[in-house]
């Protein structure tokens, strides 16, 4: 069988919630060999946060099911000194650590950049905040939804007169999470090269507005913010028809496309007295509303139809339950499962990469907390007397699933 195409990278992992963890995932679902080290008792602190006060199987949250499969648990108290000795011997023979915690916490309980480079000059080390390493912001908590709201993507989501609109998944920790996967592949990739490791740093701003960079390049360069739209335009920049319109039995998407050509699907010409570029963004609330009251007349299933075969841009508004019982998404694959020790089966999206040599897979299911301490420990050298030392004194922690 052949290898992935990380299968030789061994990632110290001690990122939490969503953005490291994401970020980890994405490798390990390359095959990187990702150990995740964790608080004894305690672990990622995603472990104890759900939606909707629901919880998978026997009390495992889904949040953090999400982002934790294919990697392994150590549980490991972080201030004990038996506990720095081990992962200092680990550091030796690992390529990568991941860690998001507040900037100064790691270096302070002796896991910064030079203490890792110490052992192991060739270390990639990404180190993941909110707003940067220093700075005026560096002692706020960065967190997405406050990431969102300083960034400017809240304030020009929604309609004019509701309150800025955060984005309905964590987006600023994911596009965060991208951003680590980025400067860790490309760390590895000049080590190849120099033989020399480095840090990585990352933060939630910076990642936001990079990815926000023509809407940025259009504030910035004509010093005018976007206004939102009163109606259900899709972009503050945009004009009509550009937005989200409803049907008789829910809504659809119309982007970019010829106004005319609209018109004659919609079936009323008066309509085109609209049909002029600048009127079109001057009045684009007016043209919504005199678009809506003709889509309202259609089902989804009729207007979507009729749209493609004139070649306009457009699709159905779904909602989670809809996009997993999607024709398409169905013959994508990306829909998985996996066995859980405790929570199950539990139904997942799968990688969202292709490679025709080195596939990315699930071949383990988020771990427990400390399930693999023992074995873990052992494959790097670890002396059993020292491992079980460090089991007695609490300095680690061992699970087994039948006893938790």
């Amino acid at each position: 069988m052949t290898d992935k195409a990380l299968s030789h990278i061994t990632i110290l992992d001690f990122s939490h919630l969503l953005q490291g963890p994401f970020a980890t995932q994405l490798l390990a679902d390359m095959g990187a060999n990702v150990i995740k080290i964790e608080r004894p008792g305690v672990g990622d602190l995603f472990r104890s946060l759900t939606f909707r006060n629901k919880w998978v199987g026997e009390g495992e949250s889904p949040n953090f099911l999400a982002w934790n499969r294919n990697k392994r648990s150590v549980a490991l108290d972080l201030k004990s000194p038996e506990a720095h000795a081990i992962i200092m011997k680990m550091a030796e023979q690992a390529d990568v650590v991941v860690q998001n915690f507040r900037p100064g916490v790691m270096a302070r309980l002796g896991y910064g950049y030079d203490d890792f480079r110490a052992v192991n000059p060739r270390i990639v080390y990404c180190s993941g905040s909110g707003y940067g390493e220093d700075g005026p912001y560096v002692n706020r908590p960065g967190q997405d939804m406050l990431v969102q709201g300083m960034t400017g993507v809240m304030a020009a989501t929604g309609q004019a007169d509701e309150p800025p609109t955060p984005v309905g998944a964590g987006f600023s920790d994911q596009v965060g999470a991208m951003n680590m996967v980025y400067g860790v592949l490309s760390a590895l990739l000049w080590r190849e090269r120099s033989g020399q490791g480095q840090k990585v740093t990352v933060n939630l701003l910076a990642g936001m507005l990079a990815h926000q960079n023509q809407e940025m390049v259009m504030a910035m360069n004509f010093n005018e913010d976007f206004e939102r739209p009163n109606s259900g335009i899709g972009h503050p920049g945009m004009d009509a028809p550009f937005g989200v319109y409803p049907t008789s039995d829910g809504w659809v998407t119309i982007a970019m496309s010829p106004y005319k050509t609209l018109v004659d699907v919609l079936g009323n010409p008066k309509l085109l007295r609209f049909d002029d570029p600048e009127t079109l963004f001057a009045e684009r609330d007016a043209v919504w509303e005199a678009l809506a009251a003709e889509t309202g007349k259609w089902s989804n299933e009729g207007l979507v139809k009729a749209l493609l075969e004139a070649d306009i841009w457009c699709g159905e508004v779904k909602t989670h339950l809809d996009a997993a019982a999607d024709p398409q998404v169905s013959h994508l694959g990306i829909l998985q499962s996996y066995d859980h020790p405790r929570a199950g089966l539990v139904q997942v999206v799968g990688p969202a990469v292709g490679m025709s040599a080195t596939p990315p897979a699930i071949s383990r299911p988020a771990p427990l907390i400390g399930q693999h301490t023992r074995d873990v420990l052992a494959e790097f050298g670890i002396p059993e007397a020292d491992i079980e030392q460090a089991l007695q004194s609490g300095a680690a922690e061992q699970n087994e699933p039948d006893t938790l």
